[in-house]
């Protein structure tokens, strides 16, 4: 029982800061993220053992450019594309190694490469999201954490009530396909259920952007099982009493941010 309210308080708390940065300001929205990215670093770090300390510097100096110097740039849209495409390209080569039973070797210069864009990449476009120029759209940002969670939630519910075919076992033995695919469908009901409610986009785009957020989102879940699992720990850290790392509650969402980006970019390129 204590336990379930360590973790209930925990949870409140996460959430009224997600919600009260987004309602704050634009500036509160960036600098809790930036907060959020440096934790998250910290803890992969750890995890995968990687030397020194350049990263933090390297993070902050890509965050400066993109998040607060990106926009004074004419090169601006083929900056934000490379560095989309580098963080792209390190989210599926890491989706390969979910299948591959031989423990991988990172020199320090790979877990470098690897940190600075899974992590760093994903949380600067999970900042980037409710930018829609000139605005900061509140209820996009917030509608992906509803996706997100919603996903979660129900993913573990309907996994725990009726799940018996394994996903994925040899990374993560407890999700399962039942419970995949009850996240996926009640995502697509909360999506639906947005776009209702708020028209930044429509039905069909909302149910596209659930869609890529849960698939993407559900294997963003396993490659930081992986790492974990590698690494012989059951959470990434110890930051949130009851839930462990910040890493293991944002896996999803920084894993999905540029695959979210990157759809909300086609919208915008095919209106």
């Amino acid at each position: 029982m204590r336990e379930l309210l360590k973790r209930s308080l925990t949870g409140i708390i996460y959430v009224f800061l997600l919600i009260a940065a987004v309602y704050l300001s634009n500036d509160a929205f960036d600098f809790l993220f930036l907060i959020f990215g440096i934790t998250c670093i910290y803890e992969f770090k750890k995890l995968i053992r990687l030397q020194g300390y350049y990263i933090f510097i390297a993070f902050l100096a890509l965050w400066w450019v993109f998040i607060y110097l990106l926009g004074e740039l004419s090169q601006q849209q083929l900056l934000r594309n490379i560095l989309l495409a580098a963080t792209l390209l390190v989210n599926m080569l890491l989706c390969i190694t979910l299948f591959k039973a031989k423990i991988p070797k990172y020199s320090n210069t790979l877990k470098f490469l690897i940190t600075i864009f899974y992590i760093g990449g994903g949380s600067i476009f999970l900042t980037m999201i409710p930018y829609k120029d000139p605005h900061f759209v509140k209820s996009l940002i917030i509608g992906v954490f509803v996706l997100i969670w919603v996903n979660d939630s129900f993913a573990y519910l309907v996994g725990k009530a009726v799940g018996k075919n394994k996903l994925f076992p040899s990374v993560s033995p407890k999700k399962t396909v039942e419970g995949f695919l009850g996240g996926f469908i009640f995502a697509l009901i909360a999506a639906y259920l947005l776009s209702l409610s708020d028209k930044e986009l429509t039905s069909i785009q909302w149910l596209i952007l659930a869609a890529v957020l849960v698939i993407t989102g559900s294997i963003g879940d396993l490659v930081e099982s992986k790492f974990k699992r590698l690494a012989g720990v059951k959470d990434s850290g110890a930051i949130l009493p009851g839930h462990g790392g910040l890493l293991d509650r944002l896996d999803s969402l920084i894993f999905a941010a540029p695959f979210a980006f990157l759809t909300l970019q086609i919208y915008i390129y095919v209106s």
